[in-house]
């Protein structure tokens, strides 16, 4: 993954609740997930932007359900994780743990760097 292809916060939140969801992964449940276990509070539109950008970069993709009479006649627009969208995520926390290790005793330390 290079520089470019880098994940943004959002981004990557987003990519680990698709994951999380599996098959269940939609707008709607995706900002859920998002609100639930990250504490994000964003709109809908913004999780469709940012899924729309991670399909463009290959590491989502998507389908639509069968319409609902539930849903008016609409279809859900599913999203599932690509193999390339787990080897992002797998870089974006193997470069996550180099950052944090050894860092244990500054976290420990009273003033927080370690002194």
């Amino acid at each position: 993954m290079g520089r470019q292809d880098h994940l943004g916060d959002l981004e990557e939140l987003a990519l680990l609740a698709v994951l999380r969801l599996g098959e269940d992964a939609y707008g709607a449940s995706v900002r859920r997930e998002l609100r639930k276990r990250a504490g994000r509070s964003v709109t809908v539109s913004t999780v469709y932007v940012t899924l729309m950008r991670l399909e463009e970069k290959g590491l989502v993709s998507s389908g639509l359900s069968a319409p609902t009479a539930v849903r008016g006649g609409k279809a859900k627009r599913y999203f599932r994780v690509t193999d390339a969208g787990l080897a992002s995520l797998q870089e974006e926390r193997a470069v996550m743990e180099r950052m944090w290790d050894g860092l244990d005793e500054a976290l420990l330390s009273a003033d927080g760097h370690g002194r």
